[in-house]
């Protein structure tokens, strides 16, 4: 069995590193702070974002954080009783607002009992160095972790995509915030226009070589009212199908450090916007694959890291 599981996976799942860390189930609570991207509000956003922002499973924002908290807090109650919590701040890009803002949004949750931890999803364009001194300060109060997205190395891609930052940028600030002992995890996704199995292997590469300490790796999903859905349907750029997701996820798996922590390794569209692909709406059924296919290859993450670094 792989070493960082607790469930028969073949990679370093986030459920191990949570038993592992708290000794008991860590429920994880997504909420909407609904601040603004500053990528869509300067550069119309990235072409495959939602008016969501990411934030279809989050809390309701027309609600205070601390309400979203506690009616999220009693569905979780009702299936995972007892557990602690994470305040995850999901949608949009939550460094993204004063510090005396940001103040307001996590610092309740520094008192809420059974709350071990804060995680913030965010863009590396949007964190600045009085918002970095601030994250040093809280991370010194919680468990805190920085989300970052970076979706691809390749210029070409981050350009044709809009995302709005360089690689450089992240690199940059992935290194500030370790070097001040900051958990990292870094956004893929898999299946941008025209990238290919090789390109999507260097970016894990690259990865390979930063710092961090989780990655969650996404399918390219086209939804509606998008402007990747007017390109997609102009273009008909090819889509990964399930079974080359599979494989490429395989293969990014094997070449990342076994201690990176995997804590996603699909997405999860909302099926009323989702136009493609379609398989991604069986999402049990697309990890069980993973998990056969990984069996059957007798493989596992960090395999090929391993072998090439005692080449070397």
């Amino acid at each position: 069995m792989f070493t960082y599981t607790l469930d028969n996976k073949r990679y370093h799942t986030l459920n191990y590193e949570y038993k592992n860390k708290y000794h008991c189930k860590i429920a994880k609570i997504s909420l909407n702070a609904n601040l603004p991207c500053p990528n869509f509000h300067n550069n119309h956003g990235c072409i495959y974002c939602s008016e969501s922002r990411s934030g279809d499973f989050g809390g309701n924002p027309q609600e205070d954080l601390i309400t979203q908290f506690y009616n999220i807090k009693k569905i979780i109650d009702k299936k995972w009783s007892p557990c602690k919590y994470i305040a995850y701040f999901q949608a949009g890009t939550n460094t993204y607002a004063p510090v005396e803002k940001l103040k307001t949004m996590f610092e309740p949750f520094l008192n809420i009992k059974d709350v071990v931890g804060i995680d913030i999803a965010t863009r590396s364009d949007a964190i600045n160095d009085e918002v970095l001194n601030y994250l040093i300060d809280l991370n010194h109060k919680t468990d805190l972790t920085i989300e970052l997205g970076l979706q691809s190395i390749h210029e070409r891609t981050l350009k044709l995509i809009n995302r709005g930052h360089t690689l450089e940028n992240f690199t940059e600030m992935v290194n500030k915030l370790h070097q001040n002992n900051i958990k990292v995890v870094v956004h893929i996704i898999n299946s941008l226009p025209y990238e290919t199995e090789q390109d999507m292997l260097e970016t894990i590469k690259y990865l390979n070589n930063l710092p961090i300490d989780g990655i969650k790796i996404h399918m390219l999903a086209i939804l509606k009212n998008t402007p990747l859905t007017a390109y997609y349907q102009k273009t008909k750029f090819k889509l990964l199908t399930k079974e080359e997701y599979i494989d490429i996820v395989i293969k990014q798996l094997e070449l990342l450090r076994p201690e990176i922590t995997i804590h996603r390794i699909t997405s999860d569209p909302n099926p009323k916007n989702l136009i493609a692909p379609q398989f991604l709406l069986k999402k049990t059924i697309l990890l069980n694959d993973i998990d056969k296919e990984m069996k059957k290859r007798n493989t596992y993450q960090g395999r090929l890291f391993i072998k090439n670094s005692r080449n070397n």
